[in-house]
């Protein structure tokens, strides 16, 4: 919209990203698979997403008001963040909101972490994961940004990308209801927006394969991407990749590959194999 609109009253505008990431990886025996899932819990516990998710509110520009996360049996971590646009005074936060001060409220380990924000949340949830038949295991990570006013959640999406094994990444933004001009005139959007891809680095961009499917007319926009090239030792799970013959690396491509194209498709195009 070029200039910065004059606005009567508040900015009321919400913008939703949800970013969803799948990492790929090989664990060939049960215990290689055990322990893959171990190790993504550890790697990403709660603590770990919760300074993810006050990276992502200090990008956007956000204040944080309360966070809740908690671990989960078997496996996963989920984390909530309240956010404000503005900074509160401390008269004006609620008393049992802890502002991102975890130490000394909770005293175990949890899996989830949920944060509220003055009008906006950011919220990530784990889904690590192996398949029952073959060696492929995956780790899923949700990611659901909501704002409202200024503050765009599209700014922390190469953090977001960079901040975890991305081999397939579909992102969705939505912006909703309007805002008044001081002429009252309503604006159902205040920036201009023709791809998602716009708000990602070309270095990153470079890497995937990428597919928009946007409805510009309800302020809807969807990339998907894919993962161009594999190195195979990155996604081997304890294991060198010289231990294994050429064949059997070709073997393991092809297994990651397919697994890679039917989540990208949302389809089960091997035939779920």
């Amino acid at each position: 919209m070029g200039k910065k609109l004059a606005l009567y009253g508040f900015n009321n505008l919400t913008k939703s990203l949800s970013f969803n990431i799948y990492d790929v990886c090989y664990a060939e025996s049960q215990r290689e698979q055990k322990e893959y899932i171990e190790y993504i819990d550890e790697q990403y516990n709660s603590e770990r997403l919760t300074e993810i998710l006050c990276e992502v509110t200090d990008i956007i520009g956000a204040h944080i008001l309360n966070i809740s996360k908690q671990d989960y049996d078997p496996q996963g971590a989920s984390v909530n963040v309240l956010i404000a646009e503005e900074p509160l005074m401390p008269d004006q936060v609620d008393d049992s909101c802890n502002q991102g001060i975890l130490e000394d409220i909770y005293s175990i380990s949890r899996d989830t972490i949920h944060a509220h924000l003055d009008k906006s949340h950011v919220t990530v949830h784990t889904f690590p994961e192996y398949h029952p038949d073959n060696a492929i295991s995956t780790f899923r990570v949700d990611i659901d940004v909501s704002t409202c006013g200024k503050i765009s959640p599209l700014n922390a999406l190469n953090f977001l990308i960079n901040s975890f094994d991305s081999d397939i990444i579909t992102i969705d933004y939505k912006v909703r209801g309007f805002t008044r001009d001081i002429h009252r005139n309503k604006y159902f959007i205040d920036h201009n927006i023709k791809s998602i891809q716009d708000y990602i680095d070309e270095k990153i961009l470079e890497k995937y394969d990428s597919v928009d499917v946007n409805v510009y007319q309800t302020n809807t926009f969807h990339t998907k991407m894919l993962i161009k090239e594999i190195d195979l030792q990155n996604y081997l799970f304890n294991k060198d990749i010289h231990e294994i013959s050429p064949r059997k690396r070709l073997e393991i491509m092809e297994q990651l590959r397919k697994e890679m194209i039917d989540i990208f498709s949302g389809m089960n195009i091997y035939g779920g194999n």
